[in-house]
């Protein structure tokens, strides 16, 4: 019998793995630094959003009678999201776009450093290990001085690979499905608007994040990834 897929996002090494034990403890000592206007902590994830229209004209809500959806819809294809978030400021900000490259997410790049966060020194970023997020990236859609310039107001913590699940940016998207794309979206115009508004209405409420998993708690939990210590010749 065939077994079903199952989709592994919390992926933790089962026996010693230094790497990622070293990429979580870099993950969880920014997670832990106090509030610094200079230096943000800014967390980074992308998803998409499939594309649905209407099928045949909902039925219109009478009394005691909701609205009524017929199943069968029309597929209008795919959206990308670029999406972060400064979990200690309480903002964050969705950026919708045709589709995820490397030159589109240097574009979302340049967007955190000049419109976002333009009077931090640099910004503490925390993202995941997918192939766009690559310093290259930026060469590829800017000269090489400007490439420079936004690299320089990057300080770069990458989550372990499979240990993307680090990232506290992974609670919006979440939040977002739930509250937001969680019913037929038709067209990558609304889909901007209604994100643009989820984003107004939960910056308002400027809802924070503080990661509650610290360090202390991995070398308890998790002390099966530390390798055992070779002795010094």
């Amino acid at each position: 019998m065939r077994k079903p897929w199952v989709k592994k996002e919390w992926c933790i090494p089962p026996k010693e793995d230094a790497a990622f034990g070293a990429r979580m403890e870099d993950v969880l000592a920014v997670d832990a630094r106090p509030p610094d206007a200079a230096r943000p902590l800014v967390c980074f994830d992308e998803g998409s959003k499939e594309l649905h229209g209407e099928g045949r004209a909902p039925l219109p809500m009478i009394p005691e009678h909701p609205l009524c959806d017929d199943t069968e819809d029309e597929r209008h294809g795919t959206a990308n999201l670029f999406l972060w978030s400064a979990p200690l400021l309480g903002k964050r900000g969705v950026t919708v776009t045709d589709r995820r490259s490397l030159v589109v997410f240097a574009h979302a790049i340049r967007d955190l450093v000049d419109v976002q966060f333009p009077d931090a020194e640099r910004i503490v970023l925390v993202l995941d290990n997918l192939n766009t997020h690559d310093p290259a990236s930026l060469s590829l859609a800017f000269p090489p001085a400007e490439a420079k310039r936004l690299w320089d107001r990057l300080e770069v913590h990458p989550t372990p690979e499979h240990g993307s699940w680090l990232n506290v940016a992974e609670i919006e998207p979440s939040v977002l499905g739930r509250q937001c794309l969680d019913r037929r979206i038709p067209d990558r115009t609304t889909l901007a608007t209604e994100v643009a508004a989820w984003v107004a209405e939960r910056n308002a409420e400027q809802v924070t994040v503080r990661w509650p998993f610290t360090t202390a708690d991995a070398r308890t939990k998790l002390n099966h990834l530390s390798p055992v210590l070779a002795p010094a010749n």
